[in-house]
């Protein structure tokens, strides 16, 4: 079964109904968007949410000493990247690190890319480190994704998702503007029908 992660959550509200409707990962932006909350915010909610719910932390370029920080500081449990990291970078965090990657052509370069972390697909958009909310052409993950677990993002909605688990067949998925009402703030009947259909994919 595909894990979901719901990502760009800025208020405790909306990361419990998350949790309650089955999520497996919250994401929490650490990072200049529209979706921004502040290591306080997010150490008050992940306090508040109930066990065995993946807490994330979603950074941009930060330095390393100040990801650590804040992930301590927050109980995060893993840190996601959406910036210009390196490899070298992404090892000597240590921890549980996802990697965002912007697809825009073949993938078959990204094998063996960033061994000591999950590789997170996401669609190409120039100037924008994340969150483009426009999907990519599905097929060119699918090889990759069998050889290593992948998180495809970009784009998905209810009304995609199950196509798109179909046809990557990835270890899980990621949304964020797929499901809100307005930047930040979550719709519920959108929430639960995307995890739902993601989750059913046989």
């Amino acid at each position: 079964m595909v894990r979901v992660k719901i990502c760009g959550l800025t208020c405790l509200e909306d990361a419990l109904t998350a949790a309650r409707l089955g999520a497996d990962a919250l994401g929490f932006v650490l990072a200049p968007s529209p979706r921004r909350v502040s290591p306080e915010q997010v150490r008050e909610i992940v306090k508040a949410l109930p066990p065995l719910v993946l807490t994330v932390g979603v950074f941009v370029d930060e330095k390393p000493d100040r990801i650590k920080e804040v992930k301590n500081f927050c109980g995060l449990d893993a840190i996601q990247l959406h910036g210009e990291e390196s490899e070298e970078f992404v090892a000597a965090l240590g921890g549980r690190v996802i990697k965002a990657l912007k697809v825009n052509g073949p993938l078959s370069s990204w094998v063996g890319a960033y061994p000591a972390a999950a590789l997170l697909l996401d669609a190409y958009r120039p100037g924008r480190a994340g969150g483009t909310g426009r999907t990519f052409d599905w097929d060119l993950a699918v090889d990759l994704a069998r050889q290593r677990p992948i998180i495809l993002a970009g784009g998905l909605t209810p009304e995609n998702v199950v196509q798109a688990v179909a046809a990557v067949r990835p270890y899980a998925v990621d949304v964020s503007s797929g499901v809100e009402i307005e930047p930040g703030r979550k719709n519920y009947e959108k929430l639960e029908n995307f995890i739902h259909r993601a989750k059913a994919v046989g």
